[in-house]
């Protein structure tokens, strides 16, 4: 391609050990890489202005001629730590949710399981930047990413999604894949993932360059975060799907 592809990743934590191997390939040559949050990764692989992105999958359906490029995404088959509702009351008391505007597959998950898996019937409010400051009583909220890392020790309760999905479904749960708008390259898709698989033999180099006091990285992307999109994360992601549209 003549011009620079360009590859969104979001600016959280858990997309540290993928960025690692690809901004240290040759692949980086190619590439222009921007960093945003799930959400606005979505709307600008939608109107086109970026060709490739690691892409919340609840978007995947939206985007026109949208396809998985890679085996690599962010995904966990049990508790992920970085995406919970939480609370500072049991479920069973929870009358109000505020959705993280960060994010399109964490909120849709949230409301699945409130729906589907705890049978709560809850308001749901668009959260404002500052949301996490009117958690309080009966008022939830679902928190994703580095901040949510940050509050795991600040409510009485943490409910990780990743894991109530795990309850209730017995499968694993992919947050997010690298979804192409249009057809790249094949010999440019094979180098970027082999360039994410290397960044994966760097962990350690990974947590010494990302200091984070909240909370143990190395547990967190070796653990917590699954890389690898084995069939059994595809299953879930099949699920979840269907489940949502």
């Amino acid at each position: 391609m003549d011009s620079k592809i360009k590859v969104a990743a979001v600016s959280y934590l858990n997309t540290k050990p993928l960025l690692y191997g690809i901004e240290r390939s040759s692949v980086i040559n190619e590439v222009e890489l921007l960093l945003n949050y799930p959400s606005q990764l979505a709307t600008s692989l939608q109107d086109g202005s970026i060709d490739l992105a690691l892409l919340p999958v609840a978007a995947i359906p939206f985007i026109k001629d949208a396809r998985i490029v890679s085996d690599y995404g962010i995904a966990s088959d049990g508790n992920v730590a970085s995406v919970a509702l939480f609370s500072q009351v049991p479920i069973e008391e929870i009358e109000t949710v505020y959705l993280d505007y960060q994010s399109r597959t964490s909120v849709r998950l949230a409301q699945l399981l409130l729906e589907k898996h705890w049978k709560k019937n809850v308001v749901f409010k668009n959260a404002p930047e500052n949301y996490i400051e009117y958690m309080n009583g009966t008022t939830a909220g679902v928190i994703i990413g580095d901040r949510a890392l940050k509050q795991l020790t600040n409510f009485n309760y943490v409910y990780d999604l990743a894991a109530a999905w795990k309850e209730f479904t017995s499968l694993d749960f992919v947050f997010a894949a690298w979804v192409s708008n249009k057809e790249l390259p094949q010999d440019f898709l094979q180098r970027f993932n082999n360039a994410n698989a290397e960044g994966l033999q760097h962990i350690d180099e990974v947590v010494a360059e990302n200091p984070f006091p909240y909370y143990d990285l190395k547990t967190y992307f070796t653990e917590n975060i699954k890389y690898y999109l084995d069939n059994k994360k595809t299953a879930g992601m099949q699920q979840f799907l269907q489940m949502i549209l």
